[in-house]
């Protein structure tokens, strides 16, 4: 059986199936970067960032390699570090912070796939003062003021006492 060799060229990918046959093919790129965002004052965004149909308060700063969709607000003073997926939907409150890696979620594929019809997804909403640590999961919930998730939590179910969390699913250690 012949090896897959795949070579990387500029926007090119070339598919060796053997050392004598080649297929050329050309992806489609696009890119979003940064469209149709409002602004609060004193934002930074570092690139590389898809964010697009989206509120950023002020004194927002969002990392590098970061994802923010539309119908998503940040509230003021929050940071989010590189690596980390917003999806639609999503409700930031002000002071938090929302550490590498985070990924939230939506939609949780009830019937066993992906839901295009977004009235059924869920809504997240991050009350103030909340730090997310590492690599943690959001799924379709709301997480009140003063928490702590810790990194690699799995969040399933609304947090409506502050306290400290984590675990899969997330539990709540001890109070603040």
């Amino acid at each position: 059986m012949a090896a897959l060799l795949v070579l990387y060229s500029y926007n090119k990918i070339t598919l060796g199936l053997s050392r004598d046959i080649f297929m050329i093919f050309s992806p489609k790129l696009e890119n979003v970067g940064i469209v149709d965002v409002e602004f609060g004052k004193n934002v930074t965004i570092i690139e590389p960032s898809n964010i697009y149909g989206c509120y950023l308060s002020d004194n927002v700063f969002v990392g590098p390699f970061v994802e923010i969709q539309k119908h998503t607000r940040i509230g003021s003073k929050t940071k989010i570090q590189s690596h980390t997926f917003i999806c639609e939907y999503v409700n930031i409150g002000s002071n938090c912070f929302i550490s590498h890696g985070v990924m939230f979620a939506n939609d949780m594929f009830k019937e066993g796939k992906p839901n295009p019809n977004a009235d059924t997804w869920g809504r997240i909403k991050i009350g103030n003062n909340v730090t997310i640590g590492s690599n943690a999961t959001i799924l379709g919930v709301k997480v009140c003021d003063n928490v702590v998730i810790g990194a690699g939590t799995v969040v399933t179910k609304d947090i409506s006492e502050s306290g400290i969390y984590a675990g899969n699913p997330a539990k709540k250690l001890r109070n603040i």
